[in-house]
């Protein structure tokens, strides 16, 4: 079976900045799952995934474009120190706020006495990116996948 839209694919990733060390990976753990034609990944990534099938291995370079997005000048926020929960804080450290529309990553530019001054663009904004796939499973979506927009159970969503 072909990864294309409203298909769940399951895979192992590692992903690094282009010419750096991997940052991040899932090998030696259980593979992603994701719904495609959702958004439920980074454009680039998704569609080099399309057409591949269970057993694929490939690497793929997604432009900044194509991922997190181009960094924006004019992403910075200051926020009460007390929605950080009495972390320790200090400039360049990723931190998660919750906001209205969910989580957001978020990087500490300074730590004042009662304000935190925070960059909104994503961490990955403005990084072209390469990652190493493995495609380790491919298979239909149910219909209450597809009615939500996500995977459900293994690899997904537990609701």
């Amino acid at each position: 079976m072909k990864v294309e839209k409203d298909r769940v694919v399951a895979f192992h990733y590692t992903v690094s900045e282009q010419g750096q060390e991997p940052s991040e990976s899932s090998v030696g753990q259980a593979p992603m799952s994701v719904l495609i034609g959702h958004n439920n990944i980074i454009p680039g990534l998704e569609a080099a995934m399309e057409g591949k099938s269970a057993g694929d291995k490939f690497e793929v370079e997604v432009v900044a474009a194509d991922a997190y997005g181009e960094r924006r000048e004019g992403m910075t926020q200051r926020i009460p120190k007390k929605h950080f929960q009495g972390a320790k804080l200090e400039p360049g450290m990723q931190a998660v706020l919750q906001t209205n529309m969910g989580p957001r990553a978020v990087t500490i530019e300074k730590v004042g006495m009662t304000v935190v001054d925070v960059d909104l663009n994503h961490p990955m904004a403005g990084k072209d990116l390469h990652f190493a796939i493995e495609i380790t499973n491919v298979r239909e979506a149910s219909a209450e996948e597809l009615e939500h927009g996500h995977v459900h159970g293994d690899g997904g969503v537990e609701h």
